[in-house]
C-alpha cells in the first residue's frame, strides 16, 4: 500500500496537444465521418465520449481505481544484470505490466470497458483475442463487474496456446476458435479457406458481428482505437513518477499500438528531448512496409474505414508466435504521429526476438512473453551501440507481459525449430490491392 501515490487519478489524452488531430473514421457507405449513432450499437456512449474527446485528462472512476489496485503501480525496474552481461554504458530501465491478473497490459483497459459497459446497462461482451492475452484480461474484467463475454480467439494462438484458452474459461468466458461456423463471417473464410490459421481481422469480424446483432452486447477492441490508447497512459503516468531519470529513447512493440502508446504519450507530453521508437515483427510490418489509407479494421469489412498504417485488411500474417502483433492495421493516433515524424519504427525478426527474451530471462529472471522480445531486442540492440559509441544514454522499455503461457514458444526456440518468416513484397502488394477508395 506505500506506493498508493504513484497510482494516477487520470488518463492521458494526447489528442488536443497535437499540431493537427487525428482524420476521422469514416462511414463506409456514405464515406463521411462516423457519428456517435454509427458507434452506439458497438460501444456505450461513455467509451464513444472518449473515443472523440477533446479533454487532457480524463478522470479515472473510483470503482476502476479499486480493481486496479489489484495490481497497479507495476513495478519499474533497472536492468543492472542485463546491464552488466551486455557490458553497455546504457542505463536500461523496463516497466513491467505482467504483474496484473491476466499477466499483461490489457487489464488497464478491459477493466474500465467492463464497467461503463455495465454502468449503461449492457450483459455481454464480445471480443476478438490473437496470443489470448487481451481475451484473458476481458475475461477477468467481466468477472469483476458480473458481465458475461464470449471470445473469439485466432485460430493460430487457439492451438499454439491451450492454456490461455483455460485461463479464459476459468474468468468464466465462453471462447471459439476464429474462423468459427457461428458467424456469417467466419463461415465465409472457412467455405473459402477450411484450414484458415485466421487473423486479428477476422476475430473482429466475428465478435462484432454478434456484437450488432443483439440488443444487450456490446463489442470491446483491446487495441487500436483512441479510447484503448487513452486507459492505457496509465504505464506513462505511472513511469513518469518512477523514472529517476528522464529516458533518451523510449522503446514498446505494436501491433494494434496501445502498448507502446501508453508509456510514450505521457512523456511525450513532459520529455520533448526524448526520442521514441516502436517495434514491429518482420512478419506483420504495419508502419515500416504498410500504406497510410483509409482501410477497414476488420476482415469482412464491418468497421467504419480507419485511416491508418496497413497492410489490407484481408492480410493474413504468418503464423508467428508474438499473436498479439498479427494485425494488418494499426492505430490511426499512432499512424497519424508517425506521419507527423513523432518517433521512428523499425522491425525485429522472430529468432532474434527469442534471443533476446531467454537472454532477459537468464539476466534479469523475468521471461517475457513473446510481444515485448520485440522491445528487448531493440533495446539490446540500441544499448550494444552504446557500448560501441561510448554513450550512457537512458533507456525506457515496455515489457508488457510475461511468456508462461508461451513456453511452447520458447520449447521451440531452444530446439532450434523456430523460423522466421520473410514478407515478401507481392504478398504486401496482393493485400493493399484491396484496399477500399477512400482517400
Amino acid at each position: 500500500m506505500a506506493q498508493e501515490p504513484m497510482l494516477p487519478g487520470h488518463w492521458y489524452n494526447i489528442v488536443p496537444d497535437l499540431t493537427t488531430p487525428p482524420p476521422p473514421p469514416l462511414h463506409p457507405a456514405t464515406g463521411q465521418p462516423v457519428g456517435p449513432d454509427d458507434l452506439a450499437p458497438l460501444f456505450p456512449m461513455e467509451l464513444i465520449g472518449q473515443e472523440v474527446s477533446g479533454e487532457r485528462f480524463i478522470e479515472i472512476p473510483q470503482d476502476v481505481l479499486d480493481v486496479y489496485r489489484l495490481w497497479r503501480p507495476t513495478p519499474l525496474i533497472r536492468a543492472h544484470r542485463l546491464e552488466k552481461a551486455l557490458g553497455t554504458p546504457a542505463r536500461i530501465y523496463y516497466k513491467y505490466e505482467g504483474v496484473s491478473p491476466a499477466g499483461s497490459h490489457k487489464p488497464n483497459t478491459a477493466v474500465p470497458q467492463a464497467y461503463y459497459n455495465k454502468r449503461e446497462g449492457v450483459r455481454r461482451l464480445t471480443t476478438e483475442t490473437g496470443a489470448g492475452q487481451w481475451g484473458s484480461a476481458l475475461a477477468f474484467a467481466c468477472a469483476q463487474f458480473g458481465l458475461e463475454c464470449e471470445i473469439w480467439m485466432v485460430r493460430a494462438s487457439y492451438d499454439q496456446k491451450p492454456y490461455r484458452r483455460s485461463l479464459m474459461r476459468v474468468y468464466g468466458a465462453a471462447v471459439h476458435a476464429s474462423p468459427s461456423p457461428l458467424t456469417s463471417a467466419g463461415s465465409k473464410i472457412l467455405t473459402e479457406h477450411p484450414d484458415s490459421t485466421g487473423s486479428l481481422g477476422i476475430a473482429i469480424s466475428e465478435a462484432v458481428e454478434v456484437a450488432g446483432a443483439a440488443a444487450d452486447t456490446r463489442y470491446a477492441l483491446g487495441s487500436v482505437l483512441n479510447h484503448v490508447l487513452l486507459h492505457q497512459t496509465v504505464i506513462g503516468e505511472e513511469a513518469l513518477k518512477q523514472m529517476p531519470e528522464m529516458p533518451d529513447l523510449v522503446i514498446g512493440c505494436t501491433g494494434g499500438g496501445s502498448n507502446f502508446a501508453g508509456l510514450a504519450f505521457p512523456f511525450m507530453r513532459e520529455s520533448p528531448r526524448t526520442s521514441y521508437r516502436a517495434v514491429e515483427p518482420e512478419a506483420c510490418p504495419s508502419f515500416t512496409r504498410g500504406r497510410y489509407a483509409y482501410d477497414f479494421g476488420d476482415t469482412a469489412g464491418f468497421t467504419p474505414l480507419l485511416k491508418m498504417h496497413t497492410l489490407g485488411h484481408d492480410f493474413v500474417p504468418d503464423p508467428i508466435h508474438a499473436g498479439g502483433l498479427r494485425y494488418h492495421g494499426m492505430s490511426p493516433l499512432l499512424s497519424h504521429m508517425y506521419e507527423l515524424g513523432l518517433f521512428e519504427a523499425v522491425t525485429r525478426s522472430q529468432s532474434e526476438c527469442f534471443e533476446a527474451g531467454v537472454r532477459f530471462a537468464r539476466t534479469e529472471g523475468i521471461v517475457p512473453a513473446p510481444e515485448p522480445t520485440h522491445a528487448l531486442a531493440e533495446t539490446i540492440a540500441e544499448a550494444l551501440r552504446c557500448k560501441e559509441s561510448g554513450e550512457e544514454k537512458v533507456l525506457l522499455t515496455a515489457l508488457c507481459g510475461h511468456g508462461h503461457f508461451d513456453l511452447g514458444a520458447y520449447d521451440r526456440y531452444l530446439a532450434g525449430e523456430l523460423e522466421d518468416y520473410a514478407l515478401p513484397q507481392e504478398r504486401v502488394d496482393q493485400a493493399l490491392a484491396n484496399l477500399p477508395h477512400s482517400g
